[in-house]
């Protein structure tokens, strides 16, 4: 009789599970970064990635017609190999990169979209910098709970970066990987990626600094006065932080950064050569290539937002968490026909307006 009411109340909770989980949607997103693309489902922390360089090829005018087959190829083969389940909704989230081709040509972009829609079954959305910010902050205060002290988190990506707090976010289109294009533009006159930049006068780093204040105008615009910063991303985690570590003889995962640490640092290197200053530091050459863009883009952060110290702590952030929680995304996804003709109109700002206004006609913008 014990083990009939074991089994009878073991029965009863796989079916009050079974309709529990029977509300929440089934979902499957796609995070399209910069470098590739990261898979996952509702109610599963499995993540599964495929790496394709869209930076590179739209960096030197070629577009992401290159990028399209691996892109369709992903978004059709990620699911199978996480053992995802096949009725799910699908959405596909573009970030950086495809906010960059869409700059270049939202009408083409609109068409590769429709491609990789028809030939992968992924409506795929350009999500707005500001939207990006706001998976940002949400996914790490979900990891990081209490230990994160500061207001705001700093995600530098390839190709964008962005200050996300609760209710104010600053986003650009310079991460580490632009800002160091443009750094190797204006002093190198170089389209290498990474381009040698170092040894580097005191001119080289004043002009630098020149530069950056003026492509960080809306931090200060953007973001509330105080505000503060935690560091979560391996520019900094695998860089920077390392460097200065290294340098100040402090353990090797450091949890904060001062402004003088990071300047001493920047100016104590930035007249080495790169394998010099890579064997010196103790760090990886893949980072030590862009150690010194890093270490002036982190300290111009700082500048802008007051100077106060840097909190680190590495973690595994994706835009996953915050495109399956986001219904607006996957309303579009059902219209994604009506989506694309308003980014054909309206640019990345389509995703603000409303799917359910999709049998009205929307105007071009005025200026």
């Amino acid at each position: 009789m014990s083990n009939f009411r074991h089994l009878l109340a073991g029965l009863l909770g796989c079916v009050l599970a079974a309709i529990a989980s029977a509300g929440e949607p089934c979902r499957i997103a796609f995070d399209m970064g910069s470098s590739g693309i990261r898979a996952g489902q509702s109610g599963r922390t499995a993540v599964i990635r495929a790496d394709i360089d869209y930076l590179t090829p739209l960096s030197v005018g070629r577009g992401l017609a290159e990028t399209l087959p691996p892109t369709m190829a992903a978004l059709r083969d990620l699911p199978a190999r996480g053992g995802f389940d096949n009725d799910c909704a699908r959405l596909g989230g573009g970030f950086s990169a495809w906010r960059i081709a869409a700059q270049e040509d939202r009408k083409k972009l609109a068409a590769d979209l429709e491609a990789i829609r028809t030939h992968s079954g992924v409506a795929v959305l350009v999500i707005p910098q500001r939207q990006e910010g706001a998976y940002g902050y949400q996914g790490a205060h979900q990891l990081l709970g209490e230990q994160l002290k500061t207001t705001h988190i700093l995600d530098i990506g390839g190709g964008s970066l962005q200050v996300a707090g609760a209710s104010h976010s600053f986003g650009a289109m310079f991460g580490q990987k632009l800002w160091h294009r443009e750094l190797c533009r204006a002093l190198r006159n170089s389209s290498e990626l990474p381009c040698t930049l170092q040894p580097m006068t005191a001119q080289d780093i004043d002009s630098a600094r020149r530069l950056l204040r003026d492509r960080l105008q809306g931090v200060t615009r953007d973001l509330p006065q105080g505000a503060t910063m935690t560091a979560i991303s391996r520019p900094v985690t695998r860089g920077v932080a390392p460097a200065v570590a290294h340098l100040f003889n402090r353990p090797s995962k450091l949890a904060e950064i001062s402004p003088a640490m990071l300047r001493a640092t920047l100016e104590l290197n930035a007249s080495l050569g790169l394998d010099e200053m890579a064997e010196r530091l103790g760090i990886e050459r893949k980072y030590a290539a862009y150690l010194i863009s890093d270490l002036l883009l982190v300290e111009g952060l700082l500048e802008a937002t007051g100077n106060h110290d840097l909190g680190v702590a590495e973690i595994d952030l994706t835009n996953l968490p915050g495109l399956l929680a986001d219904d607006r995304g996957y309303r579009w996804a059902a219209q994604h026909d009506c989506y694309l003709q308003r980014l054909r109109t309206l640019g990345v700002a389509a995703y603000y307006s409303d799917p359910a206004t999709c049998a009205i006609p929307i105007r071009m913008p005025t200026r």
